[in-house]
Protein backbone atom coordinates (compact mmCIF):
# COMPACT_ATOMS: atom_id res chain seq x y z
CA UNK A 1 0.00 0.00 0.00
CA UNK A 2 2.64 2.53 -1.17
CA UNK A 3 1.15 5.93 -1.13
CA UNK A 4 1.48 8.04 -4.17
CA UNK A 5 3.65 11.12 -4.32
CA UNK A 6 1.10 13.41 -3.73
CA UNK A 7 -0.77 11.49 -1.04
CA UNK A 8 3.09 11.98 0.54
CA UNK A 9 2.82 15.47 0.05
CA UNK A 10 -0.56 15.88 1.25
CA UNK A 11 0.21 13.96 4.63
CA UNK A 12 3.41 15.96 5.07
CA UNK A 13 1.26 19.36 4.67
CA UNK A 14 -0.87 18.33 7.03
CA UNK A 15 2.23 17.05 9.47
CA UNK A 16 3.27 20.47 9.91
CA UNK A 17 -0.07 21.53 10.28
CA UNK A 18 -0.59 20.07 12.80
CA UNK A 19 3.16 20.25 14.30
CA UNK A 20 3.05 24.52 14.53
CA UNK A 21 -0.97 24.77 15.24
CA UNK A 22 -0.68 22.64 18.08
CA UNK A 23 1.99 23.85 20.28
CA UNK A 24 0.40 27.79 18.77
CA UNK A 25 -3.14 26.63 20.30
CA UNK A 26 -1.71 25.36 23.58
CA UNK A 27 0.25 28.74 23.94
CA UNK A 28 -2.36 30.60 23.08
CA UNK A 29 -4.97 29.15 24.98
CA UNK A 30 -2.88 29.67 28.44
CA UNK A 31 -4.00 33.30 28.07
CA UNK A 32 -8.04 32.45 27.29
CA UNK A 33 -9.67 32.08 30.77
CA UNK A 34 -13.64 30.45 29.93
CA UNK A 35 -15.60 33.24 32.14
CA UNK A 36 -17.91 31.66 34.08
CA UNK A 37 -16.67 28.09 34.45
CA UNK A 38 -15.66 26.23 37.58
CA UNK A 39 -11.98 25.67 37.68
CA UNK A 40 -11.56 22.27 36.92
CA UNK A 41 -8.91 21.23 39.43
CA UNK A 42 -9.45 17.58 39.32
CA UNK A 43 -7.87 17.39 35.70
CA UNK A 44 -4.24 17.12 36.69
CA UNK A 45 -4.10 13.81 38.16
CA UNK A 46 -6.36 12.38 35.37
CA UNK A 47 -3.85 13.77 32.54
CA UNK A 48 -0.39 12.77 34.85
CA UNK A 49 -2.36 9.39 34.85
CA UNK A 50 -2.82 9.00 30.78
CA UNK A 51 0.58 10.29 30.48
CA UNK A 52 1.40 6.95 32.52
CA UNK A 53 -0.59 4.74 30.84
CA UNK A 54 0.79 6.56 27.03
CA UNK A 55 4.05 5.86 28.61
CA UNK A 56 3.20 1.81 29.47
CA UNK A 57 1.42 1.70 26.18
CA UNK A 58 4.65 2.48 23.92
CA UNK A 59 6.91 0.02 26.01
CA UNK A 60 4.39 -2.76 25.76
CA UNK A 61 3.97 -1.72 21.81
CA UNK A 62 7.88 -1.98 21.27
CA UNK A 63 8.02 -5.28 23.18
CA UNK A 64 5.41 -6.70 20.68
CA UNK A 65 6.85 -5.51 17.85
CA UNK A 66 10.17 -7.10 18.64
CA UNK A 67 8.28 -10.12 19.60
CA UNK A 68 6.51 -10.07 15.97
CA UNK A 69 2.92 -8.79 17.00
CA UNK A 70 2.45 -6.49 13.96
CA UNK A 71 -1.22 -5.89 14.86
CA UNK A 72 -0.96 -5.81 18.59
CA UNK A 73 1.99 -3.42 18.35
CA UNK A 74 -0.35 -1.29 15.93
CA UNK A 75 -3.24 -1.40 18.17
CA UNK A 76 -1.02 -0.38 21.29
CA UNK A 77 0.13 2.63 19.02
CA UNK A 78 -3.25 3.91 17.97
CA UNK A 79 -4.10 4.00 21.59
CA UNK A 80 -1.03 5.72 22.56
CA UNK A 81 -1.86 8.49 19.88
CA UNK A 82 -5.22 8.50 21.13
CA UNK A 83 -4.33 8.75 24.95
CA UNK A 84 -2.26 11.67 23.52
CA UNK A 85 -5.17 13.66 22.11
CA UNK A 86 -6.84 13.10 25.04
CA UNK A 87 -4.27 14.07 27.33
CA UNK A 88 -4.02 17.19 25.27
CA UNK A 89 -7.36 17.91 25.59
CA UNK A 90 -7.70 17.93 29.24
CA UNK A 91 -4.29 19.54 29.68
CA UNK A 92 -6.08 22.71 27.63
CA UNK A 93 -9.32 22.34 29.18
CA UNK A 94 -7.45 22.50 32.72
CA UNK A 95 -5.64 25.42 31.87
CA UNK A 96 -7.94 27.46 30.26
CA UNK A 97 -10.21 27.09 33.36
CA UNK A 98 -7.09 27.60 36.37
CA UNK A 99 -4.01 29.76 36.48
CA UNK A 100 -1.03 27.49 36.75
CA UNK A 101 0.57 26.86 39.44
CA UNK A 102 3.69 28.00 41.05
CA UNK A 103 6.38 25.44 42.36
CA UNK A 104 7.01 25.89 45.84
CA UNK A 105 10.12 23.52 46.04
CA UNK A 106 13.81 24.96 47.48
CA UNK A 107 17.00 24.01 46.95
CA UNK A 108 18.99 21.75 44.17
CA UNK A 109 15.23 19.94 44.08
CA UNK A 110 13.74 23.55 42.68
CA UNK A 111 16.91 23.07 40.04
CA UNK A 112 15.82 19.54 39.03
CA UNK A 113 12.05 20.40 38.39
CA UNK A 114 12.40 23.02 36.07
CA UNK A 115 15.26 21.02 33.89
CA UNK A 116 12.42 18.07 33.63
CA UNK A 117 9.79 21.02 32.89
CA UNK A 118 11.51 22.89 30.40
CA UNK A 119 12.97 19.23 28.78
CA UNK A 120 9.53 18.12 29.07
CA UNK A 121 8.13 21.09 27.35
CA UNK A 122 10.11 21.39 24.45
CA UNK A 123 10.61 17.61 24.09
CA UNK A 124 6.74 17.64 23.84
CA UNK A 125 6.95 20.13 21.05
CA UNK A 126 9.43 18.43 19.12
CA UNK A 127 8.05 15.13 18.93
CA UNK A 128 4.96 15.98 17.31
CA UNK A 129 5.92 15.67 13.90
CA UNK A 130 7.93 12.65 14.37
CA UNK A 131 4.98 10.66 15.86
CA UNK A 132 3.17 11.89 13.04
CA UNK A 133 5.58 11.06 10.30
CA UNK A 134 6.16 7.92 12.13
CA UNK A 135 2.16 7.00 12.16
CA UNK A 136 2.11 7.91 8.37
CA UNK A 137 5.03 5.54 7.32
CA UNK A 138 3.22 2.74 8.88
CA UNK A 139 0.04 3.12 8.14
CA UNK A 140 1.35 3.64 4.39
CA UNK A 141 2.88 0.54 4.52
CA UNK A 142 6.86 2.17 4.33
CA UNK A 143 7.72 -0.11 7.62
CA UNK A 144 12.03 0.14 6.61
CA UNK A 145 11.48 4.33 6.40
CA UNK A 146 8.92 4.15 9.67
CA UNK A 147 11.39 1.66 11.84
CA UNK A 148 14.21 4.20 10.88
CA UNK A 149 12.38 7.37 12.35
CA UNK A 150 11.08 5.18 15.20
CA UNK A 151 14.23 4.95 16.57
CA UNK A 152 14.14 8.50 17.66
CA UNK A 153 10.32 8.98 17.87
CA UNK A 154 10.06 6.01 20.81
CA UNK A 155 12.49 7.67 23.25
CA UNK A 156 11.59 11.47 22.50
CA UNK A 157 8.14 10.58 23.06
CA UNK A 158 8.82 8.12 26.45
CA UNK A 159 10.50 10.71 27.90
CA UNK A 160 8.11 13.22 27.69
CA UNK A 161 5.34 10.79 29.07
CA UNK A 162 7.62 10.12 31.95
CA UNK A 163 8.62 13.02 32.33
CA UNK A 164 4.89 14.61 32.54
CA UNK A 165 4.05 12.06 35.23
CA UNK A 166 7.18 13.16 37.12
CA UNK A 167 6.62 16.68 36.72
CA UNK A 168 3.06 16.25 37.84
CA UNK A 169 4.20 14.59 41.21
CA UNK A 170 6.34 17.38 42.20
CA UNK A 171 4.25 19.90 41.87
CA UNK A 172 1.16 18.19 43.02
CA UNK A 173 2.00 19.00 46.69
CA UNK A 174 1.24 23.11 45.29
CA UNK A 175 -2.01 22.79 43.77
Amino acid sequence: MQPTAANTKKYNIWIWIFSIAIPLAVAALFSVKIPGVERLGFLPPIYATINGITAMLLVTAVYQIRKGNRKLHERLMKTAIGCSVVFLILYMAYHMTSDSTVYGGEGMLKYVYYFILLTHILLSIIVIPFVLITYVRAISGRFYKHRKIARITYPLWLYVAVSGVIVYLMISPYY
